[in-house]
């Protein structure tokens, strides 16, 4: 069936590319969903934390944090399943853009847990964005992955090149 109109507001701002189905499957998936991807979670926010702000508009069947896949550690996402479509909508219209632990987290409707997902797809274990971070960031592990490499690259560097003191009071040749 053609469609008549554009809608001009989307259910989600974010297209998993691993989504394994058509354009209208996902969209079928995200209408009926309950579950919501919780964005820029500080990795040190806790599970209870995530329960106590999320129960506030409705009834959490489960929550399941985001893990780096190499470090088992939370990398700054979660997944958060209500009982109702209508709980989740709450959440949405009005958690998304909140504080959680000092960040304003992002909410968004999402196709459906699965096993596996909960892990991060960035070549280091944690969340793609995280690599390219050029700034610090104490709520996401600080640095970077690329731009801390970079660093540890320079000071190693550094300290090759430096001269050191010896106890004999002679310099090193």
């Amino acid at each position: 069936m053609a469609r008549l109109f554009l809608d001009r507001e989307p259910l989600t701002q974010y297209k998993d590319r691993r989504f394994n189905g058509t354009l209208d499957e996902y969209l079928d998936r995200l209408r009926a969903s309950t579950t919501l991807y919780v964005g820029n979670v500080s990795f040190y926010t806790t599970e209870n934390q995530m329960h106590a702000l999320f129960r506030s508009v409705g009834v959490v069947r489960a929550i399941v944090v985001g893990l780096d896949s190499a470090r088992r550690t939370p990398c700054g996402f979660a997944f958060v399943e209500y009982e109702t479509r209508a709980d989740a909508e709450r959440c949405v219209r009005y958690l998304n853009g909140t504080k959680l632990d000092d960040r304003e987290i992002r909410i968004d409707f999402d196709w459906g847990y699965e096993p596996g997902r909960e892990f991060g797809r960035g070549k280091s274990g944690g969340q793609v964005r995280d690599e390219y971070r050029t700034y610090y960031d104490a709520g996401r592990g600080g640095y970077g992955k690329l731009l801390r490499d970079e660093l540890e690259g320079m000071r190693a560097s550094a300290e090759v090149g430096e001269k050191r003191a010896r106890d004999d009071g002679a310099e090193d040749a």
